[in-house]
């Protein structure tokens, strides 16, 4: 007897990382392959209930999730500490997972570990569990070519440990392919080292994860970009996976949509609304949050401004006196 195929896919815990991965979840459940969707416990409660009533997806994937080993109460901004937790307890709750859900029954055991490609720990297990693995790049090509070549930049002395270029010049991998600026590199944050030190280190792995995985699948497609696609082995363009075109509803937010914007936003000239959003985890200083109100105010033209509840660090945003009048919001 055959055994039926199923995939186990997990994303790494950033809201630009989810719903991309969901998508391709959603259309591989969608040709009779059975999907189960690995969460970590807090994404998985804040997906589910932002999700909408009327998905279609429900029934097609199966969702769980897994602890991270960090608490309610701790601090999820200081991203060093909570990845190193992160290193040292998740491998150990997805490896029970896995062994668990083969261990059901012989026509559910995992078949294929779809993980994305920051999520270096999961394919490195899958890699020795002896399972088929692929690694998921929801970001361009461009960036995941770069990466794939940061041991040859470093030992060429263009990089240094830290990822810093040593020089002010244009970095370039190929001749086909567009050179970066010293200060435009993926992982470079001058003004946050620590945080750079981790990303940098999490991106010098895909060099090796790239190697160690069957396939390499790129969320975009080879004609947007094919110099930095023909730079990557084995990698499979399958973009663009956008969360707006789900037919079964199944976006991955970390919150619920807001559509009392919408009325507003059809009234405005095509093209004439500026965009402001800040991520699912960058946060600001009463400061800095007053100079960008400011700044947006100042440009004189329409705003949309997503202010998340917890933007602020510790703190609740106000917004400068009278400013929500003078714009209206």
């Amino acid at each position: 007897m055959r055994k039926q195929p199923h995939v186990l896919v997990i994303p790494y815990p950033a809201q630009g990382h989810v719903p991309p991965l969901l998508k391709l979840a959603t259309k591989i459940a969608e040709n009779g392959i059975e999907v189960t969707f690995v969460n970590t416990d807090l994404i998985a409660a804040k997906v589910m209930a932002a999700m909408p009533e009327e998905s279609e997806g429900w029934s097609l994937i199966k969702f769980v999730s897994i602890s991270n080993g960090i608490g309610q109460e701790e601090d999820r901004t200081d991203f060093d500490k909570t990845t190193n937790t992160m290193l040292r307890v998740m491998p150990g709750n997805l490896k029970d997972l896995i062994e668990k859900i083969n261990q059901s029954s012989d026509n559910e055991q995992i078949t294929c570990v779809t993980a994305d490609i920051l999520v270096v720990w999961a394919i490195e297990l899958a890699q020795k569990m002896g399972i088929p693995r692929a690694a998921f790049v929801p970001y361009g090509p461009a960036t995941l070519a770069l990466s794939f070549h940061i041991k040859k930049l470093t030992e060429a002395g263009i990089l240094d440990m830290n990822g810093n270029a040593t020089s002010d010049g244009l970095i370039s991998i190929s001749e086909e392919s567009l050179p970066w600026k010293a200060k435009e590199l993926a992982w470079s944050l001058p003004f946050n080292k620590k945080t750079q030190k981790v990303l940098f280190g999490a991106l010098c792995a895909v060099d090796q994860i790239v190697k160690i995985s069957n396939w390499v699948l790129s969320n975009s497609f080879y004609e947007l970009d094919s110099s930095s696609c023909d730079l990557v082995p084995s990698i499979l363009p399958i973009g663009p996976l956008l969360a707006s075109n789900n037919s079964r509803h199944l976006a991955g937010s970390f919150r619920p949509e807001d559509s009392t914007c919408l009325s507003w936003l059809d009234k405005q000239p095509i093209g004439s609304v500026i965009y402001v959003a800040l991520g699912s985890t960058g946060t600001l200083n009463q400061q800095q949050f007053d100079e960008l109100a400011i700044g947006l105010e100042s440009l004189g033209q329409p705003f949309l401004w997503v202010v998340r509840s917890d933007l602020m660090t510790g703190l609740v945003a106000r917004f400068p006196d009278g400013f929500e009048q003078r714009v209206g919001g």
